[in-house]
């Protein structure tokens, strides 16, 4: 047979149906665009967004095409929107399932990013209320108990950058004006390095910004490094693990600050999931009577505050030591009530679940789901990824419950056990011959055949 060579010529003028490539498609996106039509995802984004649009001028991204090629994201594990708009290009399989026909070209990242401008904060928090709503008329969203806990995300920023908030200047200029300061007329990089290097506060908010992402805040990441950095904070439902609600904060705001925004938020989305009366039956009648948190978020005003709204609270006690409650009796009262809960048999469960539940939610939409960094600047525009993010995630429960597979790679080791296992079925009885075959044993034909393939696979 002949080397086969790549040779120039010109291509078609004209290619017929039958010719143009046809992908495969996957069992995957097949199953999700099978639960997002069952629902009616594309008519109740299309009347979501018709405002943003215009009737005359030039076609832009359909709504409908924006909205799961941000799903994607979350499925492919791919952090920014050029990466999301290359894979897309690239799989036959993502264009059938964005629509998209096969004799056009895909929208490119810049388009991704003009559309997500075009649509409001308020237009995406509706679409990830739609999940909440599809998830709970499948059974999956319970409500009564949440967890919250929060976790930093890298900023599209660099520290090198930043400025002081009263006169704008430089890092760089300000460690020269304190050298020059100090006697040395022309100091080296070693010299403020060395300057720098003893300084008190030399990374507080309160003095230093990044001129490109104000909302930035300068805080230690989980590794331990230092970095300019967002907090996002994540209600879950601890019975199914769902997340309920998304918050982006301040980094550098205490857990106890920005639980009463999540807390809220959660709250407002569960109202809003049971005026559906489909989604209304599955769920618990009393809604987010019960928080569990970790000891972040335990303080004097949480504890009032839960015990006032009537949500018992079941969050970890930090050790002070011996305190005084002189004057202070609603607050005994509140801790006194809250460290009982987490004593109790119950509140144990709740808090094993609390680290299975919401710890999950962190690593499949930061770590394997590729958001540990943004790409993004700006509270606001990262919400509106996250909102779309955490949405496919609480779509991979409906497929988990459906095909046992929450993302495309799932579905392939699942299918790379269920071979395996059947592999090793089969060669039981194998095996059982080659042990005849090493006693000495007669084998018909077809035993010796068997023997012989299973040699080539040992």
């Amino acid at each position: 047979m002949a080397m086969g060579k790549q040779t120039p010529g010109q291509n078609d003028l004209y290619v017929t149906w039958d010719n143009l490539p046809q992908g495969p498609g996957h069992v995957f996106y097949d199953r999700l665009d099978a639960v997002l039509s069952r629902h009616c995802f594309d008519v109740f984004v299309e009347g979501l967004c018709q405002k943003f649009y215009s009737p005359i001028g030039r076609p832009s991204m359909p709504p409908v095409a924006y909205f799961k090629a941000l799903f994607i994201g979350y499925f492919e594990g791919i952090d920014s929107e050029r990466g999301i708009a290359w894979r897309i290009a690239d799989s036959l399989t993502l264009r059938r399932f964005l629509g998209y026909a096969l004799t056009g070209s895909t929208h490119d990242h810049s388009t991704i990013s003009r559309t997500r401008r075009l649509i409001d904060l308020e237009t995406h928090q509706q679409i990830f209320q739609w999940v909440v709503t599809t998830l709970a008329m499948g059974g999956l969203i319970d409500g009564k108990t949440l967890g919250v806990d929060a976790t930093t995300l890298e900023a599209n920023a660099a520290l090198r950058s930043i400025i002081r908030r009263d006169t704008g200047e430089a890092y760089q200029d300000f460690l020269t004006q304190l050298a020059q300061a100090s006697g040395i007329e022309t100091p080296t990089r070693e010299d403020l390095a060395k300057i720098d290097r003893n300084r008190k506060n030399k990374g507080s908010n309160d003095d230093w910004m990044n001129p490109h992402d104000p909302d930035a805040r300068i805080t230690k990441m989980k590794n331990g490094s230092t970095h300019l950095a967002h907090k996002a904070e994540h209600a879950v439902d601890l019975t199914t693990g769902a997340i309920i609600a998304v918050t982006v904060q301040p980094a550098d705001e205490g857990d106890t600050k920005t639980l009463e925004k999540t807390v809220e938020a959660a709250r407002e989305n569960l109202e809003e999931v049971a005026k559906e009366p489909d989604a209304e039956r599955h769920m618990h009648k009393q809604r987010a009577r019960e928080l569990v948190a970790n000891k972040g978020y335990h303080s004097n005003a949480v504890l009032e505050t839960c015990s006032k709204e009537d949500i018992r609270t079941f969050i970890s006690e930090p050790r002070r030591g011996r305190r005084k409650w002189k004057g202070k009796e609603p607050a005994q009262r509140a801790t006194y009530a809250n460290r009982r809960n987490v004593q109790s048999k119950r509140g144990k469960q709740l808090m094993r679940r609390r680290g299975e539940l919401i710890e999950r939610s962190f690593a499949h939409c930061y770590t394997t789901g590729g958001m540990r960094r943004t790409w993004l600047r700006g509270h606001d525009n990262i919400l509106k990824r996250l909102l779309l993010h955490t949405g496919g995630f609480n779509l991979s429960l409906i497929l988990r419950k459906e095909i046992k597979a929450g993302t495309p790679r799932q579905l392939a080791q699942r299918l790379k056990i269920a071979l395996n296992t059947l592999w090793n079925a089969l060669q039981r009885p194998l095996r059982a011959t080659l042990s005849k075959a090493q006693h000495g044993s007669n084998l018909s034909p077809l035993q010796k055949c068997l023997h012989i393939k299973l040699a080539y696979a040992a």
